[in-house]
Parts: C-alpha cells; structure tokens; sequence
C-alpha cells in the first residue's frame, strides 16, 4: 500500500489560498425576466470579456439509478428558452445515467470573473433532424471521432482507437458526407431552477436562483452565500 511522503504533497498551504472577490454584485433588480435572458447576458461578457478558454464548457453531473453520481466537462452547443443542449455518445456514461434517471446538474464555472451558473433540470434527447443538422457543422475530423470511439468503453490502447480512425478516414475520406451515427445525439436540459453566483467581498456572496412555476412563469430567491 502505497503512502504519501512530503515529497509527494502538495507544494502549498491549501488552507491560506484565497481570492478576495470583486466589490459589485447582482442584486434582484438587474436581473433579466427569464434565466436564459440571463444566461445570454452573462455568456455574452464570459465570451468576450471573460478571458476564457472555452467559456461554453460545462461540468455535467448525472446519477445512476442507485444514486452513485459521476461528473464531466461538456461543450454547450445551444440554448434557448426550451433549454441548453449538449451532445454525446448515447453509449456513453452519462447517457446510461440519464436513461435510467433524467436529472441533472450543469455547471459553469467562470472562474475569472468570479462567477457560476448553475442550472438544474431534465434532460430529454434531442430529435435526429436536430441532431443531424447540427451533426453536419461539425468539422470532418469530429464526425469520423463520433463514430470512432466508443464512449466510455474499456479500449486495450490508443493503437485501437487509432486504427479505427485511420479505417473511417480511408473509407470517409476529406469531402465525403459522413452519415449520422445512430448512437450518438444531443440531450436538451430543460431547467427547473436556474441559479447565477456572484463572488463578493468577504465571501458574502450574491446567489440568485430562478425556480420554475407551474404557470410557466419564474420566481427568484436570493440564498444565502
């Protein structure tokens, strides 16, 4: 059994490492009428003035049927007020998750400017003329990959995954139409609750959450930091 030694911890005093957040904050008045009114203003500034490196990566958190929770980074590919949309392997973990239980958690983390979406919801799949059309816009390379792995599956080594590529490649070469996958889609999460967290000075930060009515309509809540 192997232990760690000083050698091997971590180079810092992880207890002393702090940030002190940014004086102005989110206040119920400055808010849009929907979340995703919302979330497009705040996407707007974390594209452009975020400095980030992918500011449409999210953590995807999921849950089995017995519960047991797993978490990734995705890529947002769309939103709008019937949700945001992300695509996968249907084989995939995540999928498997989301058929046995259709709840889940995304997350934003847009560190640099101190703030986090979190959005709360169902996921439902997406039709294949969806999935398709946007199937099609994604480079040739990304297409062959889609049918290349097999998500989440154990692969004896990179060698394998490569000579699957190299085979799509050979017989979908540069120019080609590569055909949708059968096994592979978009997921529309479809939020319940919606909640945007402002980093504030002495950790007294702004977090004001959206919750569905069952009018259609939206009320906010401000929850303690």
């Amino acid at each position: 059994m192997s232990r760690v030694t000083d050698r091997d911890a971590v180079p810092f005093d992880l207890a002393s490492m702090r940030k002190q957040y940014r004086a102005e904050g989110l206040a119920e008045a400055d808010l849009a009428a929907t979340p995703v009114e919302q979330f497009a203003r705040w996407f707007r500034q974390a594209a452009t003035e975020g400095g980030m490196f992918e500011p449409n990566a999210m953590v995807v958190s999921t849950a089995d049927a017995e519960g047991r929770p797993s978490s990734r980074t995705v890529l947002l590919k769309h939103f709008d007020e019937r949700g945001f949309v992300f695509y996968t392997n249907y084989g995939s973990r995540k999928a498997r998750d989301l058929a046995e239980n259709p709840y889940v958690s995304l997350l934003f983390p847009w560190h640099p400017m101190a703030r986090q979406v979190i959005v709360a919801g169902v996921a439902r799949r997406t039709g294949r003329d969806e999935t398709a059309a946007y199937f099609r816009t994604r480079p040739h390379g990304s297409q062959l990959g889609a049918w290349a792995s097999s998500q989440s599956s154990v692969v004896a080594g990179r060698e394998e995954l490569d000579a699957a590529y190299a085979e799509l490649a050979a017989r979908y070469p540069e120019g080609e139409q590569v055909p949708v996958p059968p096994h592979w889609g978009g997921f529309r999460v479809v939020p319940r609750s919606v909640e945007f967290w402002q980093g504030r000075e002495n950790r007294l930060h702004d977090r004001l959450r959206y919750v569905a009515g069952e009018d259609g309509g939206w009320r906010v809540e401000r929850l303690g930091p």
